[in-house]
């Protein structure tokens, strides 16, 4: 790229040494590979342990049948043993399989309970696993973002100009490395606050170039700022009360050219429009 040069749309300014960006890049998208294993691995676990809850509520059944079983032998028991056909060895022997069995299902409602409550821990794991995917594509798409950056490419067609950099130069953030002019060119004229009552965008207007004496340019106010220059500026004026001399203010106006000028035009140009309002 060279000073002045013409560049069509599209065509590449400047490039940006990318290796630390491609490392970047490479290692947010492992960060989302990463997370969304984290992800299948949790919900892999929730499978596993939907499964458990059923063993333990089959365990829980069968935990509840022998209960009620040794229920009835129990009172079985203590009928015969009311009667005198029974021993007292067969009613202690149904009363002490009756408290096992009911130890039984006491140790199965927990497992089940238990079980449960490990699911509830492993669906917070997995809110977790989907926060951090989306904090892993977040950084993934900061760093395409900035990779796609270390490639400058010209926005419309134009020219290249007062370029300050070559292959090798170390740039910093922030560093103006070169200027672009765009083909469509227009004017900012400044006219005065007391020009403006008869003046409508759409307006024609007469245009001298001091580049180009000979040569007379057609174009119409595109538009009119909401606002004088100096308000605008930088460091705008603020007259103090009783301290205030009226001046008049500038207040630019955007005209655009009819048709392609057909001349080399840039900023900086001494132009001399004239609006007809009439």
């Amino acid at each position: 790229m060279t000073d002045n040069q013409p560049v069509k749309a599209g065509d590449v300014l400047l490039r940006i040494d990318d290796s630390d960006y491609r490392a970047s890049l490479k290692q947010a998208d492992a960060g989302v590979v990463s997370a969304q294993a984290d992800i299948v691995d949790v919900g892999a676990q929730i499978t596993a342990q939907n499964a458990k809850i059923d063993e333990a509520q089959k365990q829980m059944a069968q935990a509840q049948a022998a209960l009620d079983f040794a229920k009835a032998e129990d009172q079985r028991n203590r009928e015969l043993l009311a009667k005198g056909t029974a021993t007292q060895q067969q009613a202690q022997q149904a009363a002490s399989t009756l408290r096992q069995d009911q130890a039984a299902l006491d140790s199965a409602q927990a497992n089940v309970a238990a079980a449960k409550s490990q699911v509830a821990v492993l669906q917070a794991q997995t809110k977790s696993a989907e926060a951090k995917l989306d904090q892993a594509k977040a950084s993934q798409n900061q760093a395409s973002t900035m990779l796609s950056r270390t490639t400058v490419t010209a926005p419309v067609s134009g020219r290249a100009t007062s370029i300050s950099v070559a292959n090798g130069t170390y740039a910093q953030p922030g560093q103006v490395l070169m200027m672009f002019v765009p083909d469509e060119v227009w004017v900012k004229a400044n006219f005065k606050e007391t020009q403006l009552d008869l003046m409508r965008p759409g307006q024609p207007v007469d245009i001298d170039i001091d580049a180009y004496p000979e040569r007379s340019f057609h174009g119409r106010v595109d538009s009119i700022q909401a606002g004088s220059g100096t308000a605008f500026s930088l460091l705008p004026a603020e007259n103090a009360t009783g301290n205030f001399v009226k001046v008049v203010q500038r207040v630019p106006v955007k005209i655009v050219f009819d048709k392609a000028p057909g001349v080399l035009l840039g900023p900086g140009l001494s132009v001399v429009p004239t609006v007809k309002v009439r």
